[in-house]
């Protein structure tokens, strides 16, 4: 099912994981972290959503055409599509990127994709609850967030939610999450932009 041009196709039954995040810029860590989901969570794809804009963050990110290219130039695989679906969308939250998402995607099974440093902040996202209960969540472990991603105000919120195996996610109903743990990858785009190697 193609919805409208722009808009990866997708049919009934699939299982589809969505990363968002500013890909400020899109690093080895991502493609890392992307693979080991479509391996581990038995997903059919996964989407990249590259935000307009991560409103937790004060400084705005670089022109969005620069993130998608920088984005697709790393990830190559056919299984993962690199999509603006927010800018589409006008979505800036991901509660209501999802609830636009479910609406042009019947059927479609989609499963939330988050680095452990973002489950420490979860609890300052809009409508943070309204997003478990919209879909099942996979946490990735990220180097040195284990501990604090597992103590977090919001795992305890979550915990009765929590299962003990990612792949069962694609068979789950929300609310389910779980913490997967993965080989670590030291890249980070905030590093990265300190090294001067990526200019907003």
């Amino acid at each position: 099912m193609a919805p409208r041009q722009g808009f990866p196709p997708a049919s009934r039954g699939m299982v589809i994981g969505l990363l968002g995040g500013s890909f400020d810029p899109a690093h080895d860590g991502h493609v890392h972290i992307t693979r080991e989901a479509l391996k581990r969570l038995g997903l059919d794809q996964v989407w990249w959503l590259v935000s307009p804009g991560n409103p937790l963050k004060v400084n705005g990110p670089a022109p969005m055409p620069e993130r998608l290219a920088r984005a697709r130039s790393l990830m190559r695989d056919p299984r993962v599509k690199v999509t603006d679906l927010e800018a589409r969308l006008g979505t800036r939250y991901t509660a209501a990127t999802l609830e636009r998402l479910q609406a042009i995607y019947p059927g479609v099974h989609f499963v939330w994709l988050m680095g452990a440093d973002n489950l420490v902040q979860f609890t300052r996202w809009q409508r943070w609850r309204d997003i478990l209960q919209m879909v099942p969540v996979g946490v990735l472990a990220r180097p040195g967030w284990g501990a604090r991603a597992r103590l977090s105000k919001a795992a305890r919120s979550m915990r009765a939610h929590e299962v003990e195996r990612g792949e069962s996610l694609r068979l789950r109903r929300a609310p389910a999450w779980a913490f997967v743990n993965l080989p670590m990858h030291p890249a980070s785009s905030s590093a990265i932009r300190a090294r001067g190697e990526w200019q907003r």
